[in-house]
């Protein structure tokens, strides 16, 4: 005799999750997001290993296919191998980071010169990433309320970039230690288009479970509850425990992440 398996019964609400759902990755795909999210690193340590051109380009892809204002794609990436032009803009971080020093006090000002915070020559590949606010015209949908959005496309295209190197296994070191108009005069930037992310992109010495900064002791991480509102910006997020429960739950999901939400830069 033949038994028939009984039929699933799913509830109304049952349905409608599967319904909200569809549009999810399948598991593994899901975790692999957030493990490249909270496994990526600022990276100044590099191994003296070439990046190939395919895989820069599969990078710069990703870096491509952001979200922007208007759709204005406003981003360039100026690839630069050249040693002789690495070396001076490090020379040019070298002059800032002694500028920099005199605006922290003792021994605050001993450990920031400590700290390496870039690896402009070690770094087999370096990226300037550019924003032309032209390049969408001057009526761009979305722009006119906020003009700086092309900025914050810019912005979206390097976030892009360090979650697919970090994927491929590549290390990615945004440098800030740098003068905008001294950059765009070494690389031949014109005028109106604003240097936004100097990037070292290249192969890791290592990638520590935590921040540089964090081991470092020069900052701790903010928990989640602190930068939390709810509906006005007067009203902490007291009142949404519910999202640091889930920041727990995603941190349980994922033994491999050793600090869960609280393990990002």
């Amino acid at each position: 005799m033949v038994r028939l398996a009984a039929p699933m019964i799913t509830t109304p609400s049952d349905q409608q999750d599967a319904a909200a759902r569809r549009f999810a990755f399948a598991a593994a795909d899901r975790d692999a997001v957030y493990r490249a999210i909270h496994r990526r690193r600022d990276v100044r340590l590099f191994r003296d290993e070439p990046v190939d051109d395919e895989l820069l380009a599969r990078v710069l892809t990703a870096g491509h296919h952001a979200p922007s204002v208007g759709f204005m794609q406003p981003w360039s990436f100026l690839v630069i191998r050249s040693a002789e032009t690495r070396a001076r803009i490090k020379e040019l971080y070298l002059r800032e980071r002694q500028a920099a020093a005199c605006f922290f006090d003792e021994p605050r000002r001993s450990q920031y010169l400590s700290l390496k915070l870039e690896g402009i020559c070690e770094a087999p590949v370096n990226v300037c990433v550019t924003c032309d606010p032209t390049r969408a015209g001057t009526q761009v949908l979305g722009r006119n309320s906020q003009p700086e959005t092309d900025v914050y496309s810019t912005c979206l295209a390097v976030e892009n970039i360090w979650l697919a190197a970090r994927a491929e296994g590549l290390g990615v070191g945004w440098v800030s230690i740098l003068k905008t108009g001294e950059v765009r005069d070494i690389l031949g930037i014109p005028p109106h288009v604003v240097p936004v992310a100097y990037l070292c992109i290249g192969w890791p010495v290592d990638l520590p479970p935590r921040p540089m900064l964090q081991d470092a002791g020069w900052r701790d991480r903010v928990p989640l509850r602190d930068v939390l509102r709810g509906e006005h910006y007067g009203i902490d997020g007291a009142a949404l425990d519910a999202a640091e429960l889930d920041a727990r739950r995603v941190s349980a999901d994922h033994p491999a992440m050793p600090e869960g939400l609280s393990a990002a830069r």
